[in-house]
């Protein structure tokens, strides 16, 4: 795998960080060199949060960078906010929950992909796991880690609550799954929305 660079933003209390963690807690127990980076708004809640994930197979030259790989926006404040790391070879993805003024788009993007994530979360499961849904997305998207390695460091994140709540754990699992399934389904077509 050559160098992977994500950028995942969307409002505080989404669940942003904790993906990122997730994804970069994976990628670390495959054995992969990896570095996340947290970026918060103004407000801890209710700000815009940005997380910066990088994953490769070799040594990480640089902490920070200019464009993604692939730039997931979780809110229209985070469309906006994270248009300026999209070029030619970024996949731009988004929830389509929510309209985007056109201009908030990035200039430049190798794709963008609308995904129902709010939607899938809210209809089919439960509005508590859309972010792991998103995180299902990344993988399908990236193959940034593997499906297995991701339900270790969700397990490792969330056990706790698993065992207070074994039912949880089938949830997550299950979103995880969706999401992987909307990240795949989109490469082949304009979108799943």
């Amino acid at each position: 795998m050559s160098l992977i660079k994500i950028a995942l933003a969307g409002e505080g209390g989404q669940g942003v960080q904790s993906v990122a963690e997730i994804i970069a807690e994976a990628a670390y127990e495959a054995g992969k060199q990896t570095i996340y980076i947290p970026n918060f708004g103004l407000e801890q809640r209710g700000g815009v949060s940005i997380a910066f994930i990088q994953v490769s197979d070799r040594r990480i030259g640089a902490p920070k960078f200019n464009k993604a790989d692939v730039v997931i926006a979780l809110s229209e404040r985070a469309v906006g906010r994270t248009a300026e790391y999209s070029d030619k070879n970024t996949l731009f993805v988004y929830d389509c929950g929510f309209a985007v003024p056109p201009e908030d788009f990035p200039k430049e993007a190798k794709k963008i992909i609308a995904i129902p994530a709010i939607d899938t979360a809210n209809n089919e499961l439960h509005p508590r796991v859309f972010n792991i849904i998103i995180m299902g997305a990344v993988i399908g998207l990236t193959n940034v880690v593997t499906f297995e390695a991701a339900k270790a460091a969700l397990e490792h994140k969330l056990g706790y609550k698993f065992e207070k709540d074994p039912k949880l754990r089938e949830l997550n699992f299950k979103a995880m799954e969706i999401g992987k399934k909307l990240g795949e389904e989109s490469l082949s077509k304009e979108g799943v929305c």
